[in-house]
């Protein structure tokens, strides 16, 4: 059990009049959620690097992998914008939990605190909700071009007919659908976990603000 939630169980236990003050609580949810909003955003640079090492160091050191990044994506300018367009995305919501931390770092009023945190969570959602469907996006029609635009899949799909198409394409999807859940609990595991001790907080607060 954590110093606050020591601190809590004693307030509750004491009489009236020695009840701890809402000043006395507040510096240390105002030190908790500072916390998490710094996690949150040396998680976000954290998966910034690891996506920029995903996805540069194959394409820098693999000829293989850059033939057929290059088989998906015929138009390269395409495949840079949307390269540069997924880290722009990546690095404004880095710059919108910095200014979070730093927003939240400076109050010292409970009801700007508690509008911080909601800011924060709305950013962590959105943020979420984004990549899950650029994920999905993604993958889709990254592997339509793939297989259209790679001629050894061409000329084996090129026999089949229509409702074996819907089949294979149905297929591609649920493995796409298996691997956007799979991100989907990566984010639950972390970002979710960090939000619900955010949101304690909140809730936390509003008690005191009552």
């Amino acid at each position: 059990m954590d110093e606050l939630e020591l601190l809590k169980k004693d307030w509750n236990k004491q009489s009236e009049h020695k009840k701890l003050s809402a000043k006395e609580i507040y510096p240390m949810l105002h030190k908790k959620s500072s916390s998490i909003v710094k996690m949150l955003f040396y998680i976000s640079i954290g998966e910034l690097v690891l996506w920029i090492l995903i996805n540069c160091i194959p394409y820098t050191f693999s000829d293989a992998y850059k033939q057929r990044i290059e088989s998906i994506y015929s138009n390269n300018y395409l495949f840079a914008a949307l390269t540069v367009f997924g880290y722009g995305i990546i690095l404004l919501f880095i710059y919108l939990l910095f200014k979070s931390h730093k927003a939240i770092s400076v109050t010292d009023n409970a009801k700007k605190l508690m509008e911080s945190i909601l800011r924060t969570r709305k950013i962590v959602k959105y943020y979420v909700i984004y990549n899950l469907v650029m994920a999905f996006i993604s993958m889709a029609v990254g592997s339509y071009f793939f297989i259209f635009h790679s001629p050894e899949l061409s000329d084996s799909i090129s026999h089949l007919n229509n409702k074996q198409l819907i089949i294979m394409f149905g297929i591609t999807l649920g493995i796409t659908a298996v691997f956007v859940f799979a991100i989907w609990l990566f984010y639950k595991l972390i970002y979710g976990w960090l939000l619900k001790r955010l949101n304690r907080n909140y809730k936390e607060l509003q008690k005191l603000e009552d």
